[in-house]
């Protein structure tokens, strides 16, 4: 019997884990469907913030070498971040007077482009009529029905052009005026990245950065190289073919030829089209789609790989779907945004080991290990002699 001055003693027990709780997939799967969700919800809602975000850090990554060369010869970073703004404007500035005076003869030139087709519309519908019976709808009808259409929505297109005018003037003072700060704070804003990164993991990290910086700047610009080549490339076979507004179909399809396969087809239809129209010449229009094809196929196998597949490459059914989904978000900007977005992705994916696998889906089928053609497999001739003239092996 224990004595009444002796303490009581409580049984010990050992503490016992947490119970681990095991999510079933389903339910895992559940969580990132509504985290898509909730995510594509949110960049829809805020495009009007993100838009012009987005296109300054774009263009800030392009200016930043300048800006940096610049503050390396001694000039204050504020003043070199103005001089490169007004470089940028002064480019953009360039482009819409040299593309806007195409335009506008363009311009000038369309009642006689309908009146042509007018008539072609006239002469296939005799066509029409005396192969199939097809009754044909007379050329008054067809214009009064056109008319009223325009009266209709006459009021409905000034409205969505001065409110689309104002949104660009407006965006692009947004812009400029990001691309300022982003330039200016980039040292507090990589400090500030830092902060969630642990100190002997910084040197990793801005290495990571570093490199991501690197082959962005390259993709970007040379997408802007291949823009040019081929737009020069259209030009000088749209001037031998005597095209009228040569510059601007050259331009109008180069830009559209970062678009796989569907860019091609749209960049050449309009001006085969319009050389129909002027020349009714079916073998004049096939040429000019012929101009389109042998560039394409240039840019496609020569052009690019030189220029931007060294650095990333993505392959052209994730090139079509950022397409798509871009337009669905965002409409145009989301188009003209959605090859470069895709590429910085890449990199970032590319960049994590573990999510490596997911960078290597997004890339072209050459970047692989698991390429069908044999490693001992010899180059045709088009490509040997292509290696010859740029100084490389076969092998």
């Amino acid at each position: 019997m224990n004595s009444p001055l002796s303490p009581h003693r409580l049984p010990t027990t050992t503490p016992q884990p947490p119970p681990i709780v095991k999510q079933v997939a389903s339910v895992k799967f559940a969580f990132l469907l509504l985290s898509a969700v909730l995510l594509v919800y949110t960049l829809h809602k805020l495009d009007n913030i993100l838009l012009p975000l987005l296109f300054a850090v774009l263009f800030s990554l392009l200016l930043l070498p300048i800006c940096s060369w610049l503050e390396r010869h001694r000039v204050p970073r504020i003043l070199a971040i103005i001089l490169c703004l007004l470089l940028l404007l002064a480019i953009f500035a360039g482009v819409i007077l040299a593309f806007g005076s195409q335009l506008t003869q363009f311009q000038s030139e369309l009642p006689k482009l309908q009146d042509k087709l007018l008539e072609f519309f006239h002469d296939g519908q005799t066509w029409a009529q005396r192969k199939f019976g097809y009754q044909p709808m007379s050329l008054k009808d067809l214009k009064e029905s056109t008319l009223k259409t325009l009266k209709k929505s006459g009021g409905t297109y000034l409205g969505s052009t001065l409110a689309t005018t104002t949104a660009v003037f407006s965006n692009l003072a947004q812009v400029l005026i990001y691309i300022f700060c982003l330039l200016l704070y980039r040292d507090h804003l990589r400090q500030f990245m830092f902060r969630f990164v642990a100190p002997d993991r910084r040197t990793l990290v801005l290495h990571t950065v570093d490199n991501i910086q690197t082959v962005v700047q390259a993709y970007i610009s040379g997408l802007f190289k291949v823009i040019v080549i081929v737009s020069i490339l259209n030009g000088i076979g749209l001037l031998v073919l005597g095209v009228k507004f040569a510059i601007f179909f050259a331009v109008f399809a180069s830009v559209l030829a970062i678009i796989p396969y569907i860019g091609i087809l749209i960049g050449a239809t309009v001006p085969a089209i319009v050389t129909l129209v002027e020349t009714g010449s079916p073998v004049q229009a096939a040429l000019v789609v012929g101009v389109f094809v042998v560039v394409q196929f240039l840019e496609g196998n020569f052009i690019t790989p030189m220029i931007t597949g060294s650095q990333v490459s993505i392959n052209p059914l994730a090139a079509i779907l950022a397409l798509i989904l871009g337009n669905e978000l965002w409409g145009t900007p989301g188009m003209i945004l959605s090859i470069p977005l895709m590429a910085v992705i890449k990199v970032v994916l590319d960049a994590n080991k573990s999510t490596e696998p997911w960078g290597f889906l997004l890339g072209d089928t050459a970047e692989g290990d698991d390429s069908l053609k044999p490693e001992s497999a010899e180059p045709g001739g088009l490509k040997r002699l292509w290696n010859q003239m740029l100084g490389r092996g076969t092998a």
